[in-house]
């Protein structure tokens, strides 16, 4: 594999890493509002730092599985990973760009 296409894939895996982290903040700080709390009342349920709460919440920085397991138990609430089929114009999307890819080279 060239340098050119492991960038590529690096940039994309980044980008959906991004869009990850985004729909898991979106989704905790709705739970949180629905529950009426505060990232301090979270902070203090996960016995972390307000700062620490923020970071997670920001989107900023690389979610982990056990940083977002953290934050699920002090809300006790179930944590799920789910893998789905993108939404078919997505699929195609992606199609497009390979059989792109595969005539530049």
């Amino acid at each position: 594999m060239a340098w050119g296409d492991r960038h590529d894939q690096g940039r994309k895996a980044d980008a959906a890493g991004a869009r990850l982290a985004r729909h898991a903040t979106a989704s905790l700080a709705g739970l949180l509002a629905e529950r009426g709390m505060t990232r301090k009342d979270l902070a203090d349920s996960m016995g972390v730092s307000p700062g620490r709460v923020s970071q997670i919440l920001s989107g900023d920085e690389n979610l982990t599985m056990r940083s977002l397991a953290a934050v699920a138990d002090a809300l006790d609430v179930k944590m799920e990973v789910s893998f789905t089929e993108a939404p078919s114009a997505e699929r195609q999307e992606q199609s497009t760009r390979r059989a792109l890819a595969r005539t530049h080279h």
